[in-house]
């Protein structure tokens, strides 16, 4: 794909007028009542079809983009027997341009769960403003994609500007894998045609002063161990010393994944080569993040001064920022999110459990295949248990990452423009920690196709944890710089 040749320059103050204006009339109050919807992904909420809170999702942004009024709209939520449902939008092309070429907009509605530590006043379905934020679950992550997408499409017709056949593909399986998607693509990629330009809206950013463009996403294996060592809890007097405890036996087994002093993941199955752009890449972000490549997160204090000031943190892996960026970007790294088989501490007795379970997350380079890993995962979690304990690793998820193709000349002369035009600097690259199974799909489908992979999801805005946010400014700047990228398509 080439950029029509002499495309006219688009200026970005009207665009920015009326998708500001748009935002705080209408998209923000459409976003508070979704953060109300507890619409969490399948993987958490088993009886997801009976509950409809996925339902009432899709349903609120269908009766949203219905009432717009866009010239053209074809809107359908589709539902295939037992999966989660998709909204799905097709928009034709305006100022004399054919339909053969095509924009693809991607979001999803469903959720993460609820999650503990929202400070007070704050909570997962309780939305928040506050300092031109958006607190809750959801917002960012990434609710207000198809919003910000429609949003992007009306204000080039209202300004006049020609663009491209524009689709949109919102799903609500995201957080558990989009384990439903290949389905639905199935379904619809020969209706999408020759799609030029995914956007994808879900992604993260380095900072909340310029476009950030994700160059690569890692992959992931999810699944459980559980280490088993008795039939029942016994007396932790009698049996000390001479029963092993399970902890323990599942700390060594940990032991053959990652170094619990440095968190170096060791198997080579489980790493990758960088490539030199990529590297490079890590060394420009790293030269504009500085120390908020790790400052970033809300370290705790160890000590405090005589007023209460807190005056010593908890440290990084490394203070290093290209080390930083790449650490969450080209490295795996593994993570216990959650466990089974530990009373809360304020009810725990002296007995020696018999089993422990933790729920692993294992971030994998983009580069490594997650089926293969997975597979690998538990071929070592399992081997030789110590004590003849009974190991078993099960794994619910395995999701490649994704690097993207080299960008176009056309893309990054439009993302540096857009980016200038609003954030008065340009474009800036990095890959993301994160896993969009999505982007892999897509690339499969869409194999010629330019990736547009960018988000909200700055410092502190917390996606997954407690205190999600959306900054609401820097939303509605990248939906500007997203109308100028799609209105270059050519």
């Amino acid at each position: 794909m080439t950029a029509r040749p002499n495309i006219p320059a688009i200026a970005a103050a009207p665009l920015a007028e009326r998708i500001g204006r748009q935002w705080d009339a209408d998209i923000v109050p459409q976003l508070v009542e979704y953060v109300r919807i507890p619409a969490r992904s399948p993987h958490f909420d088993a009886g997801w079809a009976k509950n409809g809170h996925i339902e009432a999702a899709i349903r609120q942004a269908e009766r949203w983009v219905s009432a717009q009024g866009v010239k053209g709209l074809d809107l359908k939520v589709l539902h295939l027997e037992g999966r989660t449902p998709v909204l799905f939008f097709d928009i034709p092309a305006t100022g004399g341009l054919g339909n053969e070429r095509t924009v693809l907009f991607y979001g999803h509605l469903d959720k993460q769960p609820e999650m503990t530590g929202w400070r007070e006043g704050l909570g997962p379905w309780d939305p928040v403003i506050e300092d031109g934020k958006l607190y809750g679950r959801g917002g960012a992550d990434d609710g207000y994609a198809v919003f910000a997408a429609i949003s992007a499409v009306m204000a080039l017709d209202a300004e006049g500007v020609a663009r491209p056949r524009c689709v949109g593909l919102i799903e609500t399986c995201e957080e558990s894998g989009s384990y439903d998607l290949p389905a639905y693509l199935d379904l619809l990629a020969p209706r999408m045609g020759d799609v030029q330009l995914v956007v994808a809206l879900d992604s993260g950013a380095g900072n909340y002063e310029q476009l950030w463009v994700t160059t690569s996403l890692r992959g992931l294996v999810n699944g459980n161990l559980e280490v088993k060592i008795l039939e029942e809890g016994v007396h932790s007097g009698d049996a000390g010393g001479v029963v092993p405890s399970s902890f323990r036996i599942a700390r060594q087994v940990l032991d053959r994944i990652d170094d619990s002093r440095t968190g170096v993941v060791k198997p080579a199955a489980f790493n990758g080569d960088i490539p030199a752009d990529r590297l490079e890449q890590a060394r420009q972000a790293a030269a504009i993040l500085g120390d908020s490549a790790w400052k970033r997160f809300p370290w705790a204090s160890s000590c405090c001064d005589d007023q209460g000031t807190a005056s010593i943190f908890a440290e990084p892996v490394t203070k290093d920022p290209v080390e930083a960026v790449l650490n969450r970007t080209w490295r795996a790294a593994l993570a216990v999110v959650g466990a089974d088989g530990l009373p809360p501490a304020h009810s725990a007795g002296n007995v020696q459990r018999p089993f422990t379970t933790l729920k692993l997350s294992l971030r994998l380079p983009p580069s490594v295949d997650a089926n293969a890993a997975a597979a690998e995962l538990k071929r070592i979690l399992e081997a030789e248990p110590p004590y003849h304990a009974r190991v078993t690793f099960s794994y619910d998820q395995a999701a490649s990452g994704w690097n993207a193709p080299p960008v176009a000349p056309w893309l990054a002369a439009a993302l540096d423009g857009a980016s200038q035009a609003n954030f008065g600097k340009p474009a800036a690259y990095m890959g993301e920690g994160g896993t969009i199974p999505f982007m892999g799909m897509l690339g499969a489908k869409f194999p010629d196709a330019q990736m547009l992979v960018t988000g909200v999801l700055g410092p502190k805005s917390n996606a997954h944890g407690p205190n999600e946010f959306l900054h609401i400014d820097f939303a509605k700047k990248v939906t500007v710089a997203t109308a100028m990228v799609v209105a270059a398509v050519r």
